[in-house]
């Protein structure tokens, strides 16, 4: 009984606890390798995956909240997915488990910056792995089931595993991954639809449903991003260039 108190005190105390904040360069290398991550075609489009999840993730997270009935969720080996729940097909409800999709990556991202910011990398890592065995329950094909998975046994090696030096590393870079990675899902948004089209878009269903042009939600999901990567920079870049100049 005392073993299993002390080992609870234990996971309780990392969870909960601080952990030494990493060398000023390691967070700006890690700012750098997402970035780049982004960047390049070749990367991005594996990558993108991590993006996908925590989008879906979001429309399933919004929709449970605003009183609707979750029925599912896919993913797509071409990073598309899609999240099914039932109820109104219009409403409050409706018009924010849409507008949640895009925003949720660079939402997370943020939070995740605000956490490293107070140095609490234990408790974003798991609260990461608790997120995607949630998620996981509503996945409803086998691509989607092997990357939430993947990703999940991924962060869950890393919080279990790794020294504390590369928990600092990974977690600062998967926060920069989702709030980079965030911003250009919107663009890619916006060209299909200049060039072709993308009537069951995000934000062409928030268009039908409120009668807002498409390209207003569009401005709308790209601000929301722009504001998070803007207060990630502010919450750990920032610091870590003072730093090193100072």
């Amino acid at each position: 009984m005392n073993n299993l108190s002390d080992l609870f005190g234990d996971l309780a105390d990392q969870l909960l606890g601080t952990q030494p904040a990493p060398p000023a360069i390691l967070v700006i290398l890690t700012a750098a390798a997402a970035l780049a991550v982004v960047a390049f075609p070749v990367t991005w489009r594996l990558a993108r995956n991590g993006i996908t999840i925590a989008h879906e993730g979001g429309h399933a997270l919004v929709a449970v909240l605003a009183g609707r009935r979750l029925s599912g969720i896919r993913l797509h080996s071409d990073t598309s997915g899609l999240t099914v729940s039932r109820g109104r097909p219009s409403g409050p409800g409706m018009v924010f488990t849409l507008l949640a999709g895009y925003i949720t990556p660079s939402l997370l991202g943020l939070a995740g910056a605000w956490l490293l910011s107070t140095e609490r990398v234990s408790l974003l890592l798991w609260a990461s792995v608790a997120l995607l065995v949630v998620m996981l329950l509503w996945i409803r094909n086998l691509y989607g089931l092997l990357a939430v998975v993947l990703a999940g046994a991924a962060v869950f090696a890393v919080s279990w595993y790794a020294e504390p030096q590369l928990q600092a590393g990974f977690a600062y870079a998967f926060v920069w991954f989702l709030v980079i990675g965030g911003v250009r899902p919107v663009g890619e948004l916006q060209a299909r639809r200049w060039h072709r089209g993308s009537p069951e878009s995000d934000a062409d269903q928030l268009s039908r449903l409120t009668w807002v042009p498409g390209i207003i939600w569009v401005g709308i999901f790209g601000l929301v991003n722009l504001a998070a990567l803007a207060l990630a920079l502010w919450l750990l870049l920032w610091p870590a260039l003072t730093e090193l100049t100072g």
